[in-house]
């Protein structure tokens, strides 16, 4: 078991990193949308779009549509139930 004053100096080290911590946190600029977080990590805006365009399209129809050469066409997922 640790003796009280080793236990002391680990929590005021904890203290202190907390306080640190929390120091960087509040310095930090915050955006109002999350959006602007991300704004230039992503490289390949056209990739992104078209990624964000399949997700529309399988949240609407259960389906994704990806052929081998990129274009689109209707595949069945998973879960399908096939006739």
């Amino acid at each position: 078991m640790l003796d009280e004053t080793t236990l002391e100096q680990r929590l005021a080290k904890l203290e202190q990193a907390v306080s640190e911590l929390q120091n960087k946190v509040d310095s930090k600029p915050s955006a109002n949308n999350w959006v602007d977080n991300l704004i230039g990590s992503i490289s390949d805006e056209e990739a992104f779009l078209e990624a964000l365009e399949y997700g529309r399209n399988f949240r609407k129809t259960g389906k994704f549509e990806i052929e081998e050469d990129n274009s689109v066409s209707e595949q069945n997922t998973p879960g399908d139930i096939l006739d």
